[in-house]
């Protein structure tokens, strides 16, 4: 499709925000999700040459950024850092503590970290890229069904989780 940097420069500028905030949505780490965006980014050079149009580019940028953020994942599951119980000790104690400003939007990106990684893809996809679930199915390389049932799933326990945590947001806001 295309050859040249002007192209590339344009391509990153176009979609820098997409491959960026889907990384961020899956890993909740800004520079774990910088770096996975860079991965991307990189690919997308060396594959430019085989993509065939601009739809086809977002949807390769969307399948890249969702498997480039999952193997992140992955790579932290079994390579756990040093202190990461005291890590998590503290994201709780925090939850706990009355909001500051901007807590609710905290609150509702800590539910959405929260998720499995196999509901946590599907869900980015379909409330922040719009996707429909055949279109998810594709970036994912799932079953459609498999696709509406995780979607069903991240909902549900979402909802379980928001019941608890909004209401001891409003608790503590009061």
């Amino acid at each position: 499709m295309r050859a040249g940097e002007d192209d590339f420069r344009r391509l990153v500028d176009e979609h820098k925000s997409m491959v960026f905030s889907i990384a961020l949505r899956i890993l909740g780490e800004r520079g774990a999700a910088e770096e996975a965006a860079q991965d991307v980014f990189l690919e997308l050079h060396a594959s430019l040459k085989r993509l065939e149009s601009d739809d086809h580019v977002v949807f390769w940028l969307r399948r890249v950024a969702v498997h480039r953020a999952t193997d992140c994942l992955r790579r932290r599951a079994h390579r756990p850092e040093a202190g990461a119980e005291e890590w998590q000790e503290e994201r709780h104690v925090a939850l706990e503590t009355p909001p500051p400003a901007g807590a609710l939007e905290m609150r509702v990106e800590a539910m959405l970290l929260s998720l499995p990684e196999n509901l946590r893809a599907p869900t980015v996809l379909r409330y922040q890229e719009g996707l429909e679930p055949e279109e998810i199915a594709l970036v994912l390389s799932q079953p459609v069904a498999t696709v509406r049932s995780n979607l069903q799933r991240a909902i549900e326990l979402l909802r379980r989780k928001s019941s608890v945590v909004l209401k001891e947001f409003i608790r503590g806001s009061a």
